[in-house]
């Protein structure tokens, strides 16, 4: 499958999974369904605990692409016991109020890369841009995103605990160093996410 057709193909899949985006959403709602959801994403570099990696920042994503990913762990398509048990309890609406508050302000590409992308990304930039944020909303933001975590992304769709059928033949693909510089090039890119109150307190997260 060529880059292109591949996009294509995670475009028509993307827009399956996630009907009804460009619907407004409540950020008031929002903020009291997630409650339970700062325990986590609230804590700047709080850890999951097993396997051992950087919960993943919320704060500046694309909301149409947290209604998505929400919908992978109600689905099990996302494999993880405690984001099973948040997405089964909520209805789509709940998601796109959820996903809408969690993002903030979402994070806009800059045109510019920080350092020298590695030979590895040239079928990720389609999707994710040169400068780690997604070209379309539906794509996530990869920019500042903690390596580890991003390190942990990739693995799980390259050892199938993840299932896209884009992703997961995209990762196939990928030796253990080419995952390596993905993840510390994507993370190093600004401005980058953050974790969610820390955009809300500050209106920005550091480096933006």
């Amino acid at each position: 499958m060529t880059p292109r057709s591949a996009w294509l193909a995670l475009s028509l899949t993307l827009a399956s999974l996630a009907p009804g985006l460009a619907q407004a959403a409540d950020t008031v709602r929002g903020g009291k369904l997630a409650y339970t959801c700062h325990g986590c994403h609230g804590i700047p570099n709080y850890k999951n605990a097993y396997p051992i990696y950087s919960v993943p920042k919320l704060g500046g994503q694309h909301a149409a692409y947290l209604v998505v990913a929400l919908k992978g762990y109600k689905s099990g398509d996302r494999g993880h016991p405690t984001m099973y048990a948040q997405a089964t309890t909520l209805a789509d609406a709940d998601l796109a109020d959820i996903a809408a508050f969690l993002s903030g302000t979402e994070i806009k590409p800059t045109g510019r890369a920080v350092g020298t992308a590695p030979k590895a990304s040239q079928t990720c930039v389609a999707c994710h841009g040169n400068d780690g944020v997604g070209i379309l909303p539906e794509y996530p933001n990869l920019a500042g995103q903690h390596e580890d975590y991003i390190l942990h992304s990739l693995r799980s769709y390259k050892s199938g605990v993840r299932k896209n059928a884009i992703m997961s033949g995209m990762a196939a693909a990928l030796t253990e160093k080419d995952i390596q510089e993905l993840a510390k090039y994507y993370s190093s890119q600004r401005p980058g996410l953050c974790a969610t109150d820390e955009i809300r307190k500050a209106g920005k997260c550091k480096g933006q």
